[in-house]
């Protein structure tokens, strides 16, 4: 069984996105770097700002695109998020 290049990133991008999407950390991690900063400065000043709504906001979102990096094939995510880099969800 061969490995599709890119496909170790779907396993660490996703416990990032689960555990620290609010931060944008798998953004980072995948080369989004705009998007993942994107999120970082949402969670960190819209948070301050709203008390933390902002925060829980983009939060929500990096919990979503973890869960679905996790469940995509490891073809379907190379394809969506390496190869064709596609930023939001």
């Amino acid at each position: 069984m061969t490995q599709i290049p890119g496909a170790d990133k779907k396993l660490v991008a996703g416990i990032l996105g689960i555990l620290l999407g609010g931060l944008g950390i798998h953004k980072f991690y995948l080369g989004y770097k705009q998007e993942g900063l994107i999120m970082l400065l949402v969670s960190l000043i819209g948070g301050t700002v709203t008390c933390g709504v902002g925060y829980g906001v983009v939060g929500v979102i990096g919990l979503v695109e973890g869960i679905l990096y996790l469940t995509k094939s490891d073809e379907e995510f190379v394809n969506t998020y390496i190869t064709n880099k596609k930023p939001w969800f």
